[in-house]
């Protein structure tokens, strides 16, 4: 098939595409609601240096297993940040101070993740005050009540010390974000086309002679499609008298 016919496939039902097109981007509207302005989201991260005191200094073997064991505790430390047990013990730090933020929102807010040894979390919210506070919170939920979440490590030589704490700033649209609508409108395009050549194969009805050529027939003769006229008003062709 020539990328002629494929044209006229389309050309023929081209309400279709055109359709949907409307139709998502209707519905993006319906659900985004882009001009109304968005609440803002702040964002600000922390870094903590984690690791066991080697009981001897100097002995070689037993500071390659110290650092060893220290990258492991940084893995396993970065999913305790991540639950909700965490969370609660940070949210118990905020109520007492008078803040009151349920550990469900914490939780979800909470992100960790490891780099060249250091356990970095990142904390977004929508008010940098309270943001600010639940950082507090963090810090000394980690450094003060970490032999409650793993006791065995903890609770002899291991400590977690903060070693960066970046600034508040606010969070702008992502990527992913200024790139919803037209991803939205290029997939009801494509689905559009693909359900006109869709309809197009399960359509049982000839248009043209070179479909009947296809199927091995031949043509006699061909109809040409009747072109529109413009209608000629009768009373104009009457001269007008002298």
């Amino acid at each position: 098939m020539e990328l002629r016919e494929y044209y006229h496939i389309i050309r023929r039902r081209w309400w279709l595409p055109v359709a949907l097109v409307a139709i998502v981007a209707l519905a993006w509207l319906l659900t985004q609601r882009p001009w109304q302005p968005r609440p803002p989201i702040y964002t600000t991260s922390l870094s903590f240096s984690v690791g066991i005191r080697p009981e001897r200094a100097g002995d070689g073997e037993e500071n390659y297993y110290v650092a060893l064991t220290s990258e492991y505790l940084i893995d396993d430390l970065a999913e305790v940040v991540r639950g909700s047990e965490f969370a609660a013990a940070v949210s118990e730090r905020l109520a007492a101070r008078g803040i009151a933020v349920p550990a469900g929102p914490i939780q979800g807010s909470t992100q960790t993740g490891e780099l060249h040894r250091i356990l970095q979390v990142a904390i977004t919210w929508g008010d940098p005050d309270e943001l600010a506070a639940i950082a507090d919170a963090v810090i000394a939920t980690l450094q003060e009540e970490s032999a409650r979440f793993m006791p065995r490590l903890f609770a002899q030589n291991a400590a977690a010390y903060l070693v960066h704490r970046g600034g508040i700033g606010e969070v702008g649209p992502g990527l992913r974000e200024r790139l919803d609508l037209p991803l939205r409108l290029v997939l009801a395009l494509l689905a559009g086309a693909a359900l006109c050549f869709l309809w197009h194969y399960l359509d049982p009805n000839v248009r043209d002679r070179a479909e009947l050529e296809a199927m091995g027939l031949d043509v006699l003769g061909e109809i040409p499609p009747i072109q529109r006229t413009k209608k000629v008003n009768p009373k104009s062709k009457i001269p007008k008298r002298l």
